[in-house]
């Protein structure tokens, strides 16, 4: 049998353990909901909201370990409660990205201080930073899935409001839409799915998950739905091409994904401008369709 022929029979082999079709999944329901945040993210421009919750997962785990709780699941309620907490600061586009500047050195200063006082075990918290895919279990499985059906919804549901809010902040007031309540509500969806997503890339590569997808849509898609119909669908395309990819070559599975996401992204910009729409005009433009 040739190399190939013997890695294929492996990859066969492989697909059939319970850890792997987990991961499989986990991937695709990460591809429905994830890529979704990114339009979000790339929306708001708030990029530093990776790295904020990076941080703050990082304070909910040392307080998981300290307290002898589910790790995952304290980061998931520290990212919650610090997406909704920052809100009240975000009025402003700039705010939000000061906000999030100042979070993430509060985060990081207390989760290592828990650390250091407690004398927890670091290892298990900063594990964080680079994932561990097939460890994936049942409730990683039902967040992903929540994250996979809430998302898309809320998008649908208030599609015109979250047009108008990515588009200006202050034409979306000036429209009657509760931008208050409309971003906390973004940013607590935000903090959870990124903190959803580090156990699958780690949270240094989570950009392959939320915001690679969108930088390549929004250059495809000429308004906000197709713009997000473009990341779902590129979303799943790289999820399920990386991890068969890294599985076949027996490659660690996030920097896999994040390379696949990333040789996407450049190919899409070898579009010729004239081809493409830009990001924010085509959105307004087609806000008063989607009532």
């Amino acid at each position: 049998m040739t190399p190939v022929t013997l890695a294929t029979a492996d990859l066969g082999a492989l697909l059939q353990l319970l850890p792997v079709q987990r991961a499989g999944l986990a991937l695709l329901l990460a591809a429905i909901g994830l890529p979704v945040i990114g339009v979000v993210i790339v929306g708001l421009d708030i990029m530093p909201v990776r790295f904020a919750m990076m941080h703050v997962a990082l304070l909910g785990i040392a307080i998981g370990l300290l307290a002898g709780l589910d790790p995952m699941l304290c980061a998931l309620v520290a990212c919650a409660l610090a997406g909704a907490g920052v809100a009240p600061l975000a009025r402003t586009p700039d705010g939000l990205s000061g906000a999030m500047g100042l979070l993430m050195s509060l985060a990081i200063a207390a989760a290592l201080l828990v650390l250091a006082v407690s004398g927890v075990n670091a290892s298990g918290a900063f594990a964080l930073l680079w994932g561990s895919i097939l460890s994936v279990e049942t409730p990683d499985l039902l967040v992903l899935g929540v994250l996979a059906a809430v998302v898309p919804g809320l998008f649908w549901w208030r599609r015109r409001d979250i047009g108008l809010l990515l588009y200006d902040r202050e034409l979306a007031q000036c429209s009657g839409v509760p931008v208050r309540a409309l971003t906390a509500a973004l940013l607590v969806l935000v903090a959870i799915a990124v903190a959803g997503a580090i156990k699958l890339t780690g949270a240094l590569l989570v950009d392959a998950l939320t915001l690679l997808p969108a930088l390549a849509a929004r250059r495809l898609g000429g308004s906000l739905r197709s713009i997000t119909l473009w990341a779902v669908g590129i979303g799943v395309t790289v999820n399920a091409t990386g991890f068969l990819l890294a599985l076949w070559l027996d490659w660690p599975p996030g920097p896999v994904l994040v390379l696949t996401a990333g040789a996407l992204v450049l190919a899409v910009h070898f579009i010729p401008e004239r081809r493409i729409s830009s990001w924010r005009a085509p959105a307004s433009a087609s806000l008063p369709s989607s009532h």
